[in-house]
């Protein structure tokens, strides 16, 4: 099991800094959300973790004090994955296959990354990333004739098939029905604390966060202000200064935390 971490790192674009010395670690077991208002810097730093932009200062390792630059790319993507946002849709590729892109990492050298040969423990864990994200009844359609929704279960499957000890998800319920977004989440909750993946997942729904997250880190201005449990980040006075506006924050009976943006237009008060 693999832990991730980022040391006093600071990320930018063209000499223009966006993440400000953020430390932060992501635990085998647990599940860590990145919260913050629109340019706060979380999926610049999810990037960053997936050795997708490199640290103008600052270090990203794994929990044995290695650097993830010491790894290949193909080593490293036996480590960790990454749900991005949005990602191209092939055309005329099966659901089965859009999957099995997860094995690679895998596959020894000359085999194909569409369909054809696959180990037995591959063909299980294409397998059984499909039944967990409810798209086995999909196989033989094309990716391209899918909802937005659809696909983007295919390629949280396809995550899951990658069969990582760190899963990287930026804003996975977007485009996704009430439905999928509690199985998603109850999902991400599953491989952490039943399967001991550490999950890092970027959310702009607080209550989200709240339920899922065993660790919540807010960010503002690319700067982290405050890391730790929900009940303990995500108060009145630091979202409201967050992002902004004044933001109602309380708990119901059987300790669910709640969150609620303050409308100018409508004023009640939680209940």
């Amino acid at each position: 099991m693999t832990a991730l971490a980022t040391v006093s790192v600071t990320l930018g674009y063209h000499g223009h800094a966006v993440v400000h010395e953020a430390t932060i670690t992501l635990a085998p077991g647990t599940v860590t959300a990145l919260v913050g208002p629109n340019g706060s810097g979380k999926s610049t730093l999810l990037r960053a973790l997936a050795r997708l932009h490199a640290p103008d200062e600052g270090e990203i390792r794994f929990a044995d004090g290695g650097s993830v630059w010491a790894l290949s790319a193909k080593e490293f993507a036996r480590e960790v994955t990454l749900l991005t946002q949005d990602r191209p849709t092939p055309l005329g590729v099966t659901v089965t296959d859009v999957v099995g892109y997860g094995r690679h990492p895998h596959r020894r050298t000359g085999w194909s990354s569409l369909g054809g040969e696959r180990d037995a423990d591959g063909a299980r864990a294409v397998a059984r990333a499909m039944e967990l994200t409810g798209v086995t009844a999909m196989a033989d359609r094309p990716v391209d004739e899918l909802s937005g929704g659809e696909r983007q279960r295919v390629w949280l499957a396809s995550c899951l098939a990658q069969d990582t000890g760190v899963l990287l998800l930026d804003e996975p319920t977007n485009h996704l029905d009430l439905r999928y977004q509690a199985e998603l989440l109850d999902l991400v909750e599953d491989l952490a604390h039943e399967h001991g993946v550490a999950v890092g997942v970027v959310l702009h729904d607080l209550n989200h966060a709240a339920s899922v997250a065993d660790h919540v880190v807010l960010l503002q201005a690319g700067r982290v202000i405050a890391s730790g449990p929900a009940t303990e980040v995500l108060t009145e006075a630091r979202l409201s200064a967050a992002y902004g506006l004044p933001v109602q924050v309380w708990t119901d009976a059987d300790g669910t935390l709640h969150t609620r943006p303050v409308r100018r237009r409508r004023f009640a008060t939680a209940s």
